[in-house]
């Protein structure tokens, strides 16, 4: 049991590890911990919610499951703790903190969604979990995240940003799902290139957002000179 939690929490923390680091003034780990347990908890409404369709036969076509329930319900659910928990709290500060706040909502969701399906299907999936299912939670954080901060350090398109934090990650989970529902063979194919693809988009974009960082705290200290 023990190396199944393991197996299944650890992708989660080296993925965040690796982001948290990035961020050139590093946020307050007591806030990071509250982010991570919100977005383990979302698991439990979510699989509620989704078991609740299913029960009902009301997603019966793989665009509903993949778009709807999956993407939908689960990055609007992140999308609503960011802005409840983060979005006017004092700390959420420059540009990459909403990647960091982001991002550590949707590893708290992918680590416990994880442990329950090697405890379910076995620990020998736990390569692939961590390669492909965790890692794409995390880089849909950073594409939230990465627009929740332009909302946050620019008001002139702000509710504009706010609503693609919700709707980018939203189609490119959606997209993710489909591939794995309607692929049936070769289905790594298009995955490996969706994959490459949105860790390239994620990588300019956590680079962008610390560049903002700099050129922020720049202005602020000639204003103060």
């Amino acid at each position: 049991m023990l190396a199944l939690f393991s197996a299944g929490i650890a992708p989660a923390f080296a993925l965040m590890a690796f982001f948290y680091l990035k961020d050139r003034f590093t946020e307050p780990l007591s806030l990071m911990v509250k982010t991570f347990l919100f977005g383990a908890l979302l698991v439990f409404p979510i699989m509620f919610i989704q078991y609740g369709f299913t029960a009902e036969n009301l997603s019966t076509s793989s665009f509903v499951q993949s778009f709807l329930l999956s993407g939908l319900l689960e990055e609007f659910f992140k999308w609503f703790i960011f802005m409840y928990v983060i979005f006017h709290h004092t700390d959420f500060d420059a540009h990459y903190d909403g990647i960091v706040y982001a991002v550590s909502i949707s590893l708290g969701f992918a680590s416990v969604e994880n442990i329950l399906y090697l405890m379910t299907n076995g620990i020998e999936y736990a390569f692939t979990r961590a390669l492909f299912p965790v890692s794409s939670h995390a880089l849909f954080g950073v594409m939230m995240g990465y627009h929740f901060g332009k909302a946050k350090m620019n008001q002139t398109h702000q509710k504009w940003n706010i609503l693609l934090a919700l709707s980018v990650p939203f189609l490119l989970h959606g997209t993710y799902n489909y591939i794995l529902k309607t692929v049936t063979s070769d289905w790594l194919v298009l995955l490996i290139p969706f994959m490459t693809g949105l860790w390239f988009v994620a990588l300019h974009r956590m680079k962008t957002a610390n560049q903002n960082v700099i050129y922020s705290r720049h202005e602020q200290q000639k204003k103060q000179a």
